[in-house]
């Protein structure tokens, strides 16, 4: 957790991101925030469990793109002061996400303060004229129907009709000296603006598609975000945005998550298949009992031989090293859109205590409250698929039940890892008119300039932007990963991977218990017996939907 202190100790330095850490789906979703498609584009993303929101804008002229509305959504409710609780984000860094949306939030206010100046002095100055050119940008958008549309007829001849009423005007103007310049001016100044506008927008459009394009070739693009860095302690702001990054890491090292019924655990995708054996606890010898023994001994037990999974007796790469947690799980509605994190003595930096969690384990396994799952994670595929297989124990009356139930998380939408296209149009030559070429296009067109320069005044008051312009709403409750991700079952490798984790972890499990039960005098016959059934089903399992019951 971030202090409450300042920090000026030496070689702080500007928080960069873009390290060696950052995995391919942390790229794909940081690169949304420089993208300069439509907004609308993000519904592409939506799957079954998890949808976004656009609020429609009151003013086409002042809508915002993809990466104005995704990296505004992203900051404010991942940053915001009195934001929500967080799904935790596994196989990526959200925080690089975040970095990357601040990143692109001050290029872009870098080029408004540009765009603000020449609407001054090129708008403000000349308003009535500034004002009749956005009006007819405004009706010929509308009557397009939706930005980055092709104009309909109508609307393209009503530029033409006002363009050929400006030439008459300035020519046929009924007015003289100060009054008839100045009327002159104010049809001519907003177009000098424009094409000065013009030449600013390229820069940034420029740069903002070269770090799209780099981070999803795997370069180094760093987010650069000084004002995260305090220089003297009446920065509070800077400091504010410090503790936030801060606490945004420690909540992503949770080791609570939340069980949305039908969703399955959130963040870690829907549960694909259950395994379970349970049976009878007999002692071996009939006239003695059995050694009292605990949940929590057999779950460290498991634990200790799932850290072994890479181990393997071939020359073979096998497992990598994985990720052994012992999670706490909480329920939540299947519609419920806000989770808490709970604190108090049981907590502490959004990590339930190990005295906890064990108590847990032993006391909660019926009726209502948290439950304890130890879980065994792999990252594969550079984050595109993150293999979750969890583990309970329970005792009731005299019955042991030991359940592995297996989750994947597939790659974010294809949305998000498209790179950016070169803008050109295919022509056909002067002469060879049978053969045709291609021509680069300006990156950012007339409509476009126009739609920048409107929005640029009103960036310096967002929530009034956000109302005329519209925004963008998030899936709730929030997590980067879980909400753009696809099911993996469509990728053949990927699909594999899943299915043939399960065997050697489920193998390992039962190895381990029955290995715990043997110290402590349990007849494990019939564990065995079940353990041999269950270790061949696992070798067929095909994935299901195995959180929706059919009741």
């Amino acid at each position: 957790m971030a202090g409450d202190d300042f920090d000026f100790r030496p070689g702080a330095q500007v928080p960069l991101s873009g390290g060696a850490g950052q995995t391919a789906a942390t790229n794909a979703l940081a690169s949304a925030a420089y993208r300069d498609s439509p907004v609308a584009d993000i519904k592409k993303a939506d799957n079954e469990w998890h949808q976004s929101t656009i609020k429609p804008p009151k003013l086409s002229l002042l809508e915002p793109n993809l990466g104005e509305a995704f990296s505004r959504a992203v900051q404010v409710r991942m940053l915001g002061g009195a934001r929500k609780a967080l799904i935790q984000s596994f196989g990526t860094e959200p925080q690089s996400v975040v970095e990357h949306c601040l990143a692109a939030n001050r290029i872009r206010k870098e080029r408004d303060a540009k765009l603000t100046v020449l609407m001054v002095v090129f708008g403000l100055v000349f308003l009535p004229g500034l004002l009749l050119w956005l009006a007819a940008f405004q009706l010929r958008r509308t009557l397009a129907g939706a930005q980055n549309r092709r104009a309909g007829a109508f609307g393209m001849a009503l530029l033409i009709a006002f363009g050929v009423l400006a030439v008459v005007f300035l020519v046929k103007l009924p007015f003289t000296g100060f009054l008839a310049i100045y009327l002159r001016a104010m049809l001519v100044a907003p177009a000098i603006g424009w094409l000065w506008a013009k030449q600013v927008c390229e820069t940034t459009a420029a740069d903002m598609r070269d770090r799209w394009g780099g981070l999803l070739a795997g370069g180094g693009v760093a987010a650069k975000i000084p004002e995260a860095v305090p220089k003297n302690p009446d920065e509070t702001a800077a400091e504010q945005l410090r503790q936030n990054l801060a606490k945004l890491t420690a909540e992503q090292a949770s080791n609570l998550v939340f069980y949305a019924g039908p969703k399955g655990i959130l963040g870690m995708g829907t549960r694909w298949g259950s395994w379970q054996l349970a049976e009878e606890l007999l002692p071996i010898d009939p006239d003695k009992d059995i050694n009292p023994f605990r949940s929590w001994d057999i779950v460290r037990a498991v634990h200790d031989q799932l850290k072994l999974l890479e181990r393997t007796p071939l020359h073979t790469g096998g497992f990598p090293a994985p990720k052994v947690t012992h999670w706490i799980v909480a329920p939540v509605g299947e519609g419920t859109k806000e989770v808490t994190r709970p604190s108090g003595d049981g907590t502490e930096a959004f990590q339930v205590k190990p005295s906890e969690i064990q108590r847990i384990c032993d006391q909660q396994q019926f009726g209502s409250g948290n439950r304890h799952y130890l879980g065994v994670q792999f990252v594969l595929w550079d984050g595109q698929l993150v293999i979750t297989l969890l583990v309970t124990v329970t005792v009731l009356h005299h019955t042991l039940r030991i359940e592995v139930t297996g989750h994947a998380l597939g790659p974010v939408h294809p949305l998000f890892t498209s790179k950016p296209s070169p803008k050109e149009e295919e022509v056909a030559k002067a002469f060879k008119f049978w053969e045709t070429k291609k021509r680069s296009l300006p990156l950012v067109d007339a409509k476009e300039v126009v739609r920048l320069s409107a929005r640029a005044p009103l960036t310096w008051f967002p929530p009034l932007l956000d109302h005329l312009g519209g925004k963008l709403g998030l899936p709730e409750p929030f997590g980067l990963r879980h909400a753009w991700a696809d099911q993996p079952w469509r990728h053949r490798f990927m699909a594999d991977d899943a299915l043939r984790a399960a065997t050697p972890v489920l193998r390992v499990v039962h190895q381990a218990a029955m290995r715990v039960l043997k110290e402590n005098d349990v007849d494990t016959e019939r564990f065995g017996t079940r353990s041999t059934f269950l270790s061949g089903a696992v070798q067929g399992a095909e994935p299901t939907k195995a959180d929706v019951y059919n009741a």
